[in-house]
């Protein structure tokens, strides 16, 4: 069985995929209460599963008019400004969670295949980098980046 917040995500993902839009408008408590469950439960869910790395971003207001808004942010597809992104959201350090974050959305818009997003996710893995923290995390955004970088610069040869 799926957790709550499992449900909660695939829930607002199809409220967005309904609406046709790329935005979508909620509010936080009406949300607790559809799901049974705290609002802090909803906040969770969306700063771990509606990040930037997965292409979103997250505006809220608090109080009795308050309101989430979560946005779809497309991604350039130009290869330099990709590249940038990439570059910018890898940093000089990553987490195995956030590598596979930006490797899902890269998979969700067509950028790499699902053959490479699984050849690039067994280099990054926890158990493949067996050194200490935070020399893996290193190791991890440098390996992301290039990999990525020359995937990107040999798509167009």
């Amino acid at each position: 069985m799926a957790s709550l917040a499992s449900l909660i995500e695939s829930y607002l993902n199809s409220l967005m995929s309904e609406s046709g839009k790329k935005l979508i408008e909620i509010q936080r408590n009406e949300l607790a209460e559809k799901f049974n469950c705290a609002p802090s439960q909803i906040n969770y869910v969306l700063t771990t599963r509606f990040t930037i790395a997965r292409g979103y971003t997250v505006e809220s207001r608090r109080g009795g008019g308050g309101y989430v808004r979560i946005e779809r942010v497309p991604l350039n597809t130009g290869e330099i400004d990709l590249i940038a992104e990439i570059v910018d959201l890898v940093d000089d350090s990553i987490s195995e969670r956030g590598a596979v974050a930006i490797l899902t959305r890269l998979l969700e818009e067509g950028i790499i295949t699902h053959r490479e997003a699984a050849l690039i996710n067994s280099v990054i893995l926890r158990n493949v980098l067996r050194i200490g923290q935070p020399a893996r995390n290193q190791l991890r955004a440098n390996i992301i980046k290039s990999v990525l970088i020359t995937l990107f610069k040999n798509q167009n040869k």
